[in-house]
């Protein structure tokens, strides 16, 4: 854990010492304006993490070929809920699913490309 924080770097400073924006979508800044959007956002990361996680899982068992067609297709219309489902929640608060992406540094992406 201690190299991974060693391999972390500080974020860019603007160019020319010019004032920032709003930070890329991709990256989490906290302040005290705006802890409870940035809370929103972090839970429906996490959220989607987790959604994403239980479809490549699910996709795992599909493969597998331990399921019915019943079930196959009752995996496939819970799934595809749950991401309209999170698809409506990030329009609600103003994001796209693609905001929730988190930028780790020298660690990659949290979600994984294409999602």
């Amino acid at each position: 854990m201690a190299r991974a924080f060693r391999l972390l770097q500080a974020p860019p400073e603007a160019p020319g010492g010019a004032r920032r924006g709003d930070p890329p979508a991709h990256l989490l800044r906290t302040g005290p304006d705006t802890v409870g959007e940035d809370l929103l956002k972090l839970v429906l990361t996490v959220v989607e993490l987790l959604r994403q996680l239980i479809e490549r899982q699910a996709l795992r068992r599909v493969d597998a070929g331990g399921l019915t067609d019943a079930q196959e297709e009752e995996l496939g219309a819970t799934l595809l809920a749950l991401h309209e489902r999170m698809s409506e929640l990030c329009a609600e608060h103003g994001y796209r699913l693609e905001d929730l992406d988190l930028d780790l540094g020298p660690l990659g992406h949290l979600l994984p490309p294409g999602r």
